[in-house]
């Protein structure tokens, strides 16, 4: 009863007028940065979040999540008409999108991503709706050595999911943990890695860092990268699937949710793993796998149920933990800070209508997705023949006006375009930005749990170690490096035993 009673108080919530139009507003614009590939959610996120300043908090982050998982949408049309992925996790719908799309059957395949998409994004919301309340009461439980912990699992997981190198993931967390602690102490106040400049004093901020780090630096390199795009697929074709296709689809769709449910909570690119996870599931599974690759249906089911329901659990412990399972929610995390609120196990007792709003909004954006998709496939082929070049002078613009607008300072401003070089430059030495960010995020919270579960133990460091809890976690954490440097000395080892040979 307690579970249908809130869920009543969230529909409330979300369906003011409001915030019905700012989750409309969310995803079509989620859509829309879905299809244009490289932009993405989270420069998005990062560019309006100085917009959202001014609105309610319930308000700000109903629109946010909605263009996060209205990305998550898009990102499949671009995959399908024209083998160019909007988002990363779309990358495996495009194998067999891409060939039903050159076969005639684009809408069949537009239909499918349309249909798994809704589906796997109404239980995944579902399961969080469920899962929520009793792990932010489990959270309440936590100590500040419990919670330490959990930040360097956080952390250590992030590092090995990330693509590339081990070690240039690790040097991004301490890079983000250092321009983390930037301004004053947090205990005695006095000014750390400031260089003179009282506006940082206050810390780096927030803002400038994720709309340079994101959105300038992607610019740059969008721009050196650009290529045309040709559209070889009309934009008038049939939707609708026959009663094979929902034969075919309907198993892809319920093992793609399940398997996206469960690693969407795993802090990193979640997504991105469930996508890829659930078609090799499916081909795996398949009585033919020859047709992978040739245009099979369930190679578009499976991966867009799994990214989808990724992306709505992706929520779990961000609103139940406080802790970003990746770029975005760490941008999210960002909105709550400006709003003034404290992200954690707290919300769901002291924002109810919040917690239980944002919630009950994942599912008439869902439903808001579905309608707006299908019938604008031809606005989104059109949109993809304007020059990136045209677009991105207003982006630049839109972002360094909404980042002034915050706290009216240009220094603010001139920070963007320092963080929009650095980041070309780290992307340009095969360094992701992403690590970079959730070090950022969490460095301050890792800081202030430290020196609380040091003051309580009055300086014993066996703290950690003595707490089963603490000690079940960074364990954990340690096992996750293990996991990820393996395979790289295997690689070397294998090298030099070919070099002696």
């Amino acid at each position: 009863m307690d579970l249908l009673s809130n869920l009543a108080l969230g529909f409330e919530t979300a369906f003011t007028p409001v915030n019905l139009l700012w989750c409309f507003v969310g995803v079509l614009l989620g859509t829309l940065v879905g299809v244009l590939p490289g932009i993405g959610p989270t420069a998005t996120i990062a560019m309006l979040l100085p917009i959202t300043f001014t609105f309610s908090p319930v308000t700000a982050l109903i629109m946010l999540s909605g263009i996060y998982y209205g990305a998550q949408y898009g990102g499949s049309t671009t995959a399908i008409l024209i083998n160019l992925p909007g988002e990363s996790s779309s990358a495996v719908t495009a194998i067999d999108g891409y060939q039903m799309a050159r076969k005639g059957r684009a809408g069949q395949a537009l239909a499918t991503a349309a249909i798994g998409s809704f589906i796997a994004g109404s239980v995944a919301t579902l399961i969080l709706a469920v899962a929520a309340p009793p792990l932010a009461r489990v959270a309440l439980n936590f100590g500040a050595a419990e919670y330490f912990a959990l930040l360097v699992l956080g952390l250590l997981v992030s590092i090995s999911l990330a693509h590339g190198s081990v070690l240039k993931a690790l040097a991004m967390i301490c890079l983000g943990l250092v321009l983390g602690s930037v301004g004053q102490d947090v205990t005695t106040g006095t000014p750390r890695f400031t260089m003179g400049f009282q506006e940082l004093y206050g810390g780096i901020n927030f803002v400038s860092l994720a709309v340079g780090m994101f959105g300038v630096a992607e610019i740059f390199r969008n721009l050196e990268t650009e290529r045309s795009r040709e559209v070889g697929v009309k934009s008038s074709f049939s939707l609708w699937l026959t009663r094979e296709d929902w034969r075919r689809i309907a198993g892809p769709i319920a093992r793609g949710t399940g398997l996206g449910s469960v690693l969407g909570i795993l802090p990193g690119g979640g997504h991105v793993l469930a996508s890829f996870a659930s078609y090799s599931a499916e081909k795996n599974l398949s009585k033919n796998p020859k047709e992978f690759g040739q245009g099979a249906i369930e190679g578009v089911a499976g991966p867009e149920s799994a990214n989808n329901a990724a992306a709505q659990t992706s929520f779990i412990p961000l609103l139940t933990l406080g802790i970003p399972a990746h770029p975005v929610m760490a941008l999210i995390v960002g909105a709550f800070i400006l709003q003034g609120i404290t992200p954690g196990p707290n919300v769901i007792n002291d924002q109810p209508a919040l917690f239980w709003g944002i919630i009950a909004s994942m599912w008439i954006g869902n439903a808001m997705l579905v309608i707006l998709n299908l019938p604008l496939i031809g606005l989104w082929v059109k949109m993809l023949t304007v020059p990136y070049r045209v677009l991105f002078p207003a982006i630049v613009i839109f972002a360094s006006i909404g980042c002034y607008s915050i706290n009216n300072n240009p220094f603010d401003v001139y920070a963007i375009a320092v963080f929009g070089v650095l980041g070309y430059v780290l992307i340009r030495l095969g360094c992701e930005p992403a690590p970079l960010l959730l070090g950022f995020v969490l460095g301050p919270l890792l800081e202030e749990n430290l020196r609380r579960a040091m003051i309580i133990s009055r300086g014993d460091p066996t703290v950690f170690l003595t707490r089963p809890i603490s000690a079940t976690l960074l364990a954990m954490g340690l096992a996750c490096i293990i996991i990820a440097v393996l395979p790289a000395m295997r690689s070397k080892r294998a090298q030099v035993f070919v070099e002696d040979d």
